[in-house]
């Protein structure tokens, strides 16, 4: 690796280096030794904006995403979602600025039923915010649905 490294005139940070094993056992080592030195063996990391998870399930990166999501939400809480602005503008700003957060990278998931609910209930969150329906009301998630014409994200990301 410091060699190829060393061609393009590059060199390799040691201490930044990160190994991952995927699918891991409880007996694997902590430090591995690459060429004299240790580098540190990691359960996951975050590479270009996506969580990498040694089980190599997306689920830990889509309630990143979420959370990541959720915050960008409730920032603009009372700025976007309760401001006189028609639904129409605020689903444009949805649409633009916060689901290209959760988004981003979404191709590369492989997303079984269980994560699919997560994600759809999410929606159903932040739309409900959207259009500013509170825990206490009892709206349909059709209702909500008809209301934003808006797809479920999972058939935006299967559709990408």
């Amino acid at each position: 690796m410091a060699s190829e490294a060393a061609s393009l005139g590059l060199q390799v940070n040691w201490q930044k280096t990160k190994a991952q094993a995927l699918d891991c056992r409880e007996d694997m080592p902590l430090t591995i030794k690459v060429q004299g030195h240790d580098v540190i063996v990691v359960e996951e990391f975050v590479y270009l904006g996506s969580l990498i998870h040694s089980t190599t399930r997306s689920t830990c990166d889509i309630s990143r995403r979420s959370a990541i999501t959720c915050a960008a939400m409730q920032s603009l809480e009372n700025q976007i979602w309760r401001s006189s602005l028609t639904i129409s503008a605020k689903l444009k700003f949805y649409n633009t600025c916060i689901l290209p957060i959760f988004l981003y990278g979404s191709d590369c998931l492989a997303i079984p039923k269980t994560d699919a609910r997560k994600i759809d209930a999410y929606d159903q969150w932040c739309l409900r915010m959207l259009l500013g329906i509170k825990w206490y009301q009892f709206v349909p998630n059709n209702d909500v649905r008809r209301l934003t014409k808006q797809p479920k994200l999972t058939a935006i990301i299967q559709s990408r």
